[in-house]
């Protein structure tokens, strides 16, 4: 955080006001700039001695284009001038007079986001750090979100967004400001090959964020809940989500523009390769229209095939029946349960000399009621038997013990 440090007797303000005032009027003759300047001195004067922040933060701001845009002026002087508007939300009375300072800074700062869109990225960093109110901070760091989106410079602010669940305790945001904050989250990553998966994951908290309750809203989440289903689809790397659970994605089931992509989710989560192929021969323009890529899609349908195989044929799986249901040839059967194995879908064991695969574990696509019941029976099972150990070591030791006692008696 940068900090104001005074280096004469000249207030910081008053010689931010005479320096833009100069500046602003420099075309115009001397007397008309001695003029000017004296009146904004005494304007920007009058201002800090009743203490009116907001006035005289409008007043520095006024000049704050013609600064921006001036050669005479580099990035350095810009960010000390800045600097010292920013410094006097500290200065403020109330945290509404904190919240109107900062939204008349942000206004300005975010006007022009592809001219030095950096730098303004770094006043705006030092405004949300002179902050006290927790809201005040959320607000700018919104804007600081869009001023990277508009100005593409991502990458300077997806460091934070490993923050935000801190973030999000210590702004206590009402729900209508989470849902923007993490759909502002999941388009600043949208354009990053990298951070799919937190784009994808920043989208899902978005969603999760509707309720049965909300269906007055709901509707405005449609074009989001599309967006999550095919990134999901899309990405080779994830197998696993909770998407069909969501009120903001099942109201898709029986829309009339969106009902084939939310069959689509279906398929991959609940359904096999044949199921896949039925929906690609009937709706090959849909899939296009979004982006797809039908072999793409076969190869992860291949894998999550081979999933739902591993989860229903207790724990032995036949090669024979892998090629059917993935549609292969034998030598290639061995190939894809390794790709299974690598993306970490299943633990297994290939018998080769019986042509079948012993699962051991395998990777849930969905993880709902059903899935919870069974977990909850294993944790059952698992403490019945370590009870059962615990009861047979306390039993072997209490006659153990009493044999030792027998021994003692015998010996004395």
């Amino acid at each position: 955080m940068t900090t104001i440090v005074p280096t004469s007797e000249d207030d910081p303000a008053l010689s931010v006001v005479r320096f833009t005032s100069e500046l602003s009027w420099s075309d115009a003759g001397p007397e008309v700039v001695e003029q000017q300047v004296s009146r904004l001195c005494v304007e920007a004067q009058e201002c800090i001695v009743m203490n009116r922040w907001l006035d005289l933060t409008s007043l520095m701001l006024t000049s704050a284009d013609i600064v921006f845009s001036s050669s005479k002026v580099s990035e350095k002087d810009l960010e000390c001038i800045f600097t010292v508007i920013c410094n006097l939300v500290t200065m403020s009375r109330s945290p509404d007079e904190e919240l109107e300072m900062a939204k008349l800074i942000c206004t300005k700062i975010i006007q022009q986001p592809s001219d030095k869109p950096a730098l303004r990225l770094r006043i705006l960093f030092n405004l949300y750090n002179l902050l006290d109110n927790a809201y005040c901070r959320f607000y700018v760091f919104m804007k600081t979100l869009n001023l990277a989106i508009s100005g593409k410079v991502t990458e300077h602010v997806i460091p934070s967004f490993k923050k935000i669940d801190s973030f999000l305790k210590e702004w206590n945001l009402e729900v209508q400001d989470q849902r923007e904050l993490f759909l502002s989250v999941a388009n600043a990553l949208k354009d990053s090959k990298s951070s799919a998966k937190d784009s994808f994951k920043f989208l899902t908290k978005y969603l999760a964020t509707f309720s049965e309750k909300d269906t007055y809203k709901m509707g405005e989440a449609k074009e989001e809940a599309v967006r999550t289903i095919i990134e999901f689809v899309k990405a080779p790397d994830m197998f696993q989500c909770d998407l069909l659970d969501m009120p903001a994605v099942g109201q898709l089931e029986k829309d009339a523009k969106y009902a084939l992509v939310y069959q689509l989710l279906k398929i991959f989560l609940t359904q096999r390769l044949d199921a896949y192929l039925e929906f690609q021969a009937a709706n090959s323009a849909l899939l296009k229209s979004y982006g797809l890529v039908h072999e793409d899609c076969i190869a992860k349908m291949r894998l999550m095939s081979l999933v739902d195989l591993a989860s229903h044929e207790s724990g032995r799986i036949p090669y024979a029946l892998i090629k059917d249901i993935l549609r292969i040839d034998d030598d290639e059967v061995e190939l894809w349960v390794v790709k299974a194995l690598t993306a970490k879908l299943i633990d297994c064991k290939m018998d080769q000399l019986n042509q079948v695969v012993l699962v051991s574990s395998c990777t849930e696509r969905v993880f709902g009621k059903q899935q919870w019941q069974a977990l909850s029976t294993k944790l059952r099972t698992w403490r019945g038997n370590i009870e059962s150990v615990i009861n047979t070591i306390q039993a072997n030791k209490i006659t153990e013990d009493g044999s030792q006692a027998v021994q003692g008696m015998m010996i004395r």
